[in-house]
């Protein structure tokens, strides 16, 4: 195995070890309720997560010594003042800033219970000011915890702002200060951290918009919690993993042919959109269609031809050059470089009249959002795969107000719809009316032209397939953002292409690079 091969797994092997479940904090708190009722006192739990919380920094930072605490009055300024006597004991130097007039004064709890440690260790400490000098070569944010509501302001905005103008690295203890554990969102100011070690139950909004910009390395202990306490809390979110993969996609029969294999068809490259059509059926081909034929411009069948003759593209006028295909198809993806003009309106109003499964992407779903007589659209069989200007378009809202809580907007999505409602971006998340998924899988790179149809197509090649709507969706999510990461491993963000993604999507599919 090559070093960056094995760079590669280790970045993968990083991602899967998160656990699957994800929590609000509001569930978060519940399974720590559940932990005390169930005999597991209170600040043991905070000792466990100190002590989880400093092995993670010494393994990331070994040969540290000096730190500097940012420790706030709630349970995760406990854990911050314990991490402050393990480091003293392990023989750091130790600086801790409290942040909060009074601040011994308004502890409570498991936090009081961590100070009167703190204080019998007679280690000093010192309340945070605006241009403090920092001592340490690195810094613990233990300020805020899932429980921040609202903006940050005052005293705590100021002590975000000092770390990350420091310079300095930082270990975020359970979230970084300022991001909303709930939905991702910045609380006005947030710690950007290196490594963010979270406990019990992995937050959902660490792993989805604005906030993976701040947790870095994202690591996760569940300190040993029982069982029975998960057992209690009920959960509709979950993270999609290869297993999930693993599972869904079982060996062919040995005796199976192209037909069993499901027939798709993509509709889709106005004059001049070509590309984005073609992508989608090539996805479709790698990802073990059997059948894949393109309606498209009669300007676009060469080039397709050229570039993948395995797909039957044929040159479409309208509605009535449609229809025969849509009668050889089992799936029917269409949207990609579909255009927003005469021939692509007459195209989507022949593909609604079907009763065929449908994947909607890019130019359908502007279409549907911008046409009166479309405005009622709603199918139990279709997957709607919006970016999130698409999505606020279909739901007739700002951008802006969408991306604040992603999984009330997908949600809003499905409902509206019906289907599976498939919300892209930085943790894209799929509901299925019932169930919500992550893919945590991803990176920047992505952000470029193509990779829309891309997905389009995979998620329609799945369906194909046989595996349902719901599966079929998150894991064309999770195999999309998987392979951009094996492409990235080699050779980085910048300059991905879509169809870069091709070469990774069999070995995904057939367990070949797990």
């Amino acid at each position: 195995m090559t070093e960056k091969d094995q760079a590669q797994r280790t970045m993968r092997l990083q991602k899967t070890r998160l656990p699957s479940v994800l929590y609000t904090a509001e569930q978060t708190r519940s399974l720590d309720r559940a932990a005390i009722d169930g005999g597991v006192p209170g600040f043991r739990l905070m000792q466990r997560a100190a002590q989880t919380a400093f092995q993670a920094l010494l393994k990331r930072w070994p040969r540290l010594q000096k730190i500097t605490l940012f420790c706030g009055g709630g349970n995760n300024g406990g854990d911050g003042l314990v991490m402050a006597v393990l480091a003293h004991q392990h023989g750091l130097a130790v600086q801790v800033l409290t942040v909060g007039d009074n601040y011994a004064e308004r502890l409570s709890g498991e936090a009081l219970d961590a100070w009167r440690m703190l204080t019998a260790e007679g280690i000093d400490t010192a309340p945070f000011k605006y241009g403090v000098s920092m001592h340490g070569e690195l810094i613990v944010d233990a300020m805020l915890g899932t429980g921040l509501k609202g903006s940050v302001r005052g005293i705590y905005q100021q002590a975000i702002r000092s770390v990350n103008s420091c310079g300095l690295p930082v270990l975020a203890v359970d979230t970084p200060s300022g991001v909303c554990a709930d939905t991702g969102a910045i609380l006005g100011d947030a710690v950007i951290a290196d490594v963010t070690v979270s406990f019990i139950g992995l937050n959902r909004g660490l792993l989805t918009h604005q906030a993976v910009d701040h947790v870095g390395e994202l690591q996760f202990d569940d300190l040993r919690v029982a069982d029975e306490a998960y057992e209690q809390v009920p959960v509709n979110l979950f993270r999609t993993t290869e297993e999930d993969l693993r599972e869904r996609l079982r060996p062919r029969a040995r005796n199976a042919h192209k037909g069993s294999n499901g027939r798709i068809l993509v509709v889709g490259g106005d004059l001049g959109l070509g590309g984005a059509a073609l992508i989608a059926s090539q996805a479709a081909a790698r990802c073990g269609a059997g059948l894949i034929s393109l309606a498209t411009r009669s300007e676009h069948v060469p080039a397709s031809l050229i570039r993948c003759p395995e797909v039957m593209a044929k040159g479409v006028r309208g509605g009535q050059d449609l229809q025969p295909m849509l009668d050889n198809a089992d799936v029917i993806v269409i949207g990609p470089g579909l255009g927003q003009g005469a021939w692509a309106e007459q195209l989507l109003r022949e593909v609604l009249s079907t009763d065929k499964p449908l994947v909607l992407d890019a130019d359908a779903l502007n279409l549907i959002s911008s046409h009166s007589t479309m405005a009622d659209a709603q199918r139990d069989n279709w997957v709607l795969t919006p970016h999130p200007g698409e999505a606020g378009r279909l739901l007739d809202e700002s951008t802006a107000a969408l991306q604040a809580d992603r999984f009330a907007a997908v949600a809003r999505l499905q409902q509206r719809y019906g289907g599976v409602a498939v919300l892209k971006g930085a943790g894209s998340l799929v509901d299925d009316g019932e169930t919500q998924f992550l893919c945590s899988a991803g990176n920047p790179g992505m952000a470029t032209g193509g990779m829309g149809d891309m997905l389009s197509g995979i998620i329609g090649a799945l369906l194909a397939q046989g595996l349902s709507l719901s599966d079929s969706a998150r894991l064309g999510v999770f195999v999309h953002a998987t392979a951009a990461d094996l492409c990235v491993g080699r050779q980085g963000e910048r300059g991905l292409l879509a169809t870069d993604l091709l070469f990774e999507l069999p070995g995904l599919l057939n367990g070949l690079d797990r």
